[in-house]
Formats: structure tokens, C-alpha cells, sequence
């Protein structure tokens, strides 16, 4: 499958560079932090009219932070500006969490993943949108409206980190905090052709929310290829006292990890995990995908985990996190709320105990499955999408060919399954169906194997030969994408 377009002459030679490279001359003081908001503040202003990928900016604080900067620092990032997800909070930042209800909160602190990453150099200067607390695979609300998708602005960019995506794919950010439940993070990452991770709970710290206990939610990074990813995970990761969960820093960083990718070797794949309908544009990017991959040296085997049982764990699981995290809004601001938010709630004051209990069980087994597996293939791969890209109006896939899924979010079960069983995944660039839009290859593995994922990835990368295809200037539907 052809590349369709390759980054346009009239992007900023600083907005085309990766974020590793642009690292680089922070380090060498051939440009500074105030240099690079400069640049961003111009292209924002340029493409997101088209996209609404970043509605909060918060460029004064940001300069104030650069300005402040010790120039011989040498952390990991040293300035780099960064994009946080409008569902965390930003010190002194509107931060809305895409809700009426929280449409002119202003955040008192910030949360922990942010004083992590501007303690590694990084400058947040903008919020991305997300659809209300995150709920949806779609990237809307009523604050700020929809995020489309820059390959084609009349489709969606897919949730609930789009306006994370979007940023990266036109240009307007290098590096972008997303966050992950039943693929929020992999699903825009497939639908904008950029890369995202769904990391081990625990490998980045963020504040605890309603339950110290949550492991459905992650925080991750997302990067215009897996380089930037290791770079941006690297400097999310490591323990933090206000985080029980959070892990410590590896000894090797994950830099080092996509610096020597994965030899050719043996890898698992499935087209569906047994689980799900897949759309026969995916199958086809999917399988061109395995063909080149297989071409090159790499010795495929088909073969899955069984995940019987997964589909109803995530629901009782997935329900019961929003009954406890946003179950008191209900009662006062019902009205004001998303109705998927409120179904949420409501599926979620249906569960008993033993609901519980019995889901909880469940994914024991699930879990020991999967690692088991794992002790037998190092990653498997996927589609990270079983749709390309939809209309931006539509709420949610609900059906694929005769398959009609029962819920709004069971679409994106090919992404949960690997939040059930506790697992990282990332979603990568694979290919362009033949009307020119990205597809996603989900590359999962073992829990707390990060390294050996990554380093897989940037063989996968490699060998498909997809990048550098972002950043972009956003597409109207009448132009050409390439197909």
C-alpha cells in the first residue's frame, strides 16, 4: 500500500522533526524552549480551526516556565513543550474533563503525571480535547465540540485521546499525554496514523482517582513513531510517593530498547482475538501488513490467548468504575451530563457483590491465560481498529458487516481485551485502506514488558517502512488522500 503524501514543503522544518531530534537541539542550545512555543503558537493557529484538537492553551504559563529554565539541565526532556489530556489537571490551567459540569474549573494543583513531566523538562502549553471523562470512542462534548480527523476532516478521530492524536498528526505538538480504558489511547492513535501506548498499570504514576485500586486506566504516551514514544515514556515513568501503584524507573530507559530493535524472530497474530467482526478494508491493510512483515524475515504464527469470559468482565468492571468515580454527580447534575456517561452510571448502580466477585474471579483466570501465552511469544499482533476511521456526527460503531455489537463501546473490544488481562499494547501505523485511511497495528505483550514491545515496534517500523508520514496539514473531504 503506497504512503499517501509524505509531509508538505510548507511545514516549519522544526514542526517536521521528531521529537527526539528536536530534544537533541535543546540540548545543544541550538534552540530554546520560548523559540519552540513560538513555532507551536503559530502552527495552532494555522490548522486547528480545521481540526479542534487543542481548545485550552495556556501559552503564559508555559512561557513563564521556560523562562525560568536552567539552561544547563539535563533532564530528559529540556524543554520540550507537551500536550496534557483535558482530563487531567494542570495547575492554575482550565481543566474541564469535557463536562458542563466542570466547564470553568480552573485546577488548584497538578496532578502528579504533570509535576512528573515538568520535573523531566517538560512545558505543558496546551489541553487536548476529549469527549466527557473520557467516555466514548469518539472525541466530542459539549464544551468544545468535536475533534476531526486531519487525513480527513469529516471523520472522526476516534477516543478518547483524539485531540492528542490530532495535535501530532498535523504538527501542532511532538509529544502528547493520552490515557487508556478500553483503548482511548490505541484507537486515535490507529485512526491518525501515529503511535500510542497503553502501558502496565503502574508503569507511569498518576493522582488516584476514586480507587487507589483502579487498574482499567492508564495514563500513556503518544509520539509521531516509536523513538518519540520510548523518549515521552521514559520521561512519564518512574515511582512517585503519591501513587501507591507506580512502579520504579527500569534500569535500562526504553530509549535504549528501540535503539537496538528486535531481531527478526517469531511473533503471534490474530485477526479478531475470536472476539470480534473485523471490516474487510482492515483485514486487507492487516494482511499486507503481516506480508511484509513476514518478508523480512519475521516467522508468524497464528495463535491467540482464549479470552472467554473477557467481554463480560470488562462491562461489570468498566460500570463499576463509573458508578464509584462519577456516581455523585448523577443525582445533581444528571442534565448536564453525556447520556453515555449516564449510562454508565446507571449500568454500574445495577451490579451486586456478587457481580463483582464473580468478574474479579473471571479476570484472574483471564490474566494467568494471557501471561501464559506470553511465555510463549514475546508480542502477538492486531488490528488496533476493526473499523477505518467513521463519520465525525457518529457517536459509535454500531455494527460491522452483519455483526452488530450490543453496546456503544463493545467495538473496540479487540483494544480491552488487553486492559482485562492487564497488558501493555501500543498501536502503531500499519497502512491506508484504498481511500487513504490509516490503519493501526496493535502489538501486544506480557505485562511490564515494555522494553521487549517497544523494541519489537521499532522493528515493525522498520520493516513497514510507513514513516515519517506526520505531520500533515488537515484534508477536507473533497481533496485528494492518496488512495
Amino acid at each position: 500500500m503506497a504512503i499517501p503524501g509524505t509531509t508538505p514543503s510548507d511545514i516549519p522544518e522544526l514542526v517536521a522533526m521528531g521529537a527526539t531530534e528536536v530534544v537533541s537541539l535543546l540540548k545543544q542550545r541550538k534552540v530554546s524552549p520560548l523559540e519552540l512555543l513560538e513555532v507551536l503558537r503559530e502552527r495552532i493557529r494555522s490548522v486547528d480551526p480545521a481540526v479542534n484538537a487543542l481548545p485550552t492553551l495556556c501559552m503564559d504559563r508555559a512561557r513563564e516556565k521556560a523562562g525560568r529554565r536552567d539552561t544547563r539541565d539535563e533532564t530528559l526532556l529540556s524543554g520540550l513543550p507537551v500536550v496534557i489530556k483535558d482530563l487531567v489537571d494542570v495547575r492554575g490551567v482550565r481543566t474541564t474533563y469535557g463536562s458542563l459540569v466542570y466547564e470553568n474549573h480552573i485546577a488548584d494543583s497538578s496532578d502528579i503525571l504533570v509535576e512528573h513531566l515538568e520535573n523531566q523538562g517538560g512545558i505543558v502549553y496546551a489541553k487536548s480535547n476529549t469527549p466527557e471523562f473520557g467516555t466514548g470512542g469518539n472525541t466530542r462534548n459539549r464544551v468544545f465540540g468535536m475533534t476531526r480527523n486531519p487525513w480527513n476532516t469529516a471523520l472522526s478521530s476516534a477516543g478518547s485521546s483524539g485531540g492528542s492524536a490530532v495535535a501530532l498528526a498535523t504538527g501542532m505538538a511532538w509529544l502528547a499525554h493520552g490515557s487508556d480504558m478500553g483503548g482511548s489511547l490505541r484507537n486515535p492513535a490507529s485512526f491518525c496514523s501515529i503511535v500510542g501506548l497503553r502501558p502496565t498499570v503502574g508503569r507511569v504514576a498518576s493522582t488516584p482517582g476514586s480507587a487507589v485500586s483502579n487498574t482499567l486506566s492508564t495514563d500513556g504516551p503518544m509520539a509521531r513513531n516509536v523513538a518519540d514514544l520510548a523518549l515521552m515514556l521514559d520521561a512519564m515513568c518512574g515511582h512517585e510517593p503519591g501513587n501507591p501503584l507506580s512502579v520504579p524507573a527500569p534500569c535500562v530507559p526504553f530509549a535504549e530498547a528501540v535503539a537496538s530493535p528486535a531481531p527478526a524472530g517469531e511473533v503471534a497474530y490474530s485477526l479478531n482475538l475470536g472476539i470480534t467482526a473485523i471490516d474487510p478494508g482492515v483485514q486487507s491493510v492487516f494482511a499486507d501488513a503481516l506480508a511484509k512483515l513476514e518478508g523480512a524475515g519475521v516467522r508468524l504464527t497464528r495463535a491467540s490467548p482464549d479470552f472467554s469470559g473477557m467481554d463480560e468482565v470488562f462491562r461489570i468492571l468498566r460500570a463499576h468504575s463509573y458508578e464509584s468515580g462519577l456516581g455523585a454527580l448523577l443525582a445533581q447534575h444528571e442534565d448536564r451530563l453525556d447520556p453515555n456517561v449516564v449510562w454508565n452510571i446507571r449500568e454500574g448502580q445495577k451490579l451486586s457483590r456478587a457481580d463483582l466477585s464473580r468478574a474479579e474471579a473471571e479476570r484472574v483466570r483471564i490474566v494467568q491465560r494471557v501471561q501464559r501465552f506470553f511465555r510463549q511469544y514475546p508480542v502477538l499482533l492486531t488490528p488496533a481498529t476493526v473499523v477505518p476511521p467513521y463519520p465525525v456526527e457518529q457517536d459509535h460503531v454500531s455494527r460491522c458487516g452483519d455483526h452488530r455489537f450490543e453496546n456503544y463501546y463493545q467495538w473496540l473490544s479487540i483494544a480491552y481485551a488487553f486492559t482485562t488481562a492487564l497488558c501493555p499494547a501500543l498501536s502503531m501505523p500499519c497502512g491506508f485502506t484504498g481511500g487513504g485511511l490509516p490503519v493501526g497495528l496493535q502489538v501486544a505483550g506480557a505485562a511490564y514488558g515494555e522494553a521487549t514491545l517497544l523494541s519489537h515496534a521499532a522493528k515493525f517500523e522498520e520493516i513497514l517502512e510507513l514513516t515519517p508520514v506526520p505531520p500533515i496539514n488537515p484534508r477536507t473531504p473533497d481533496q485528494d488522500n492518496g488512495g
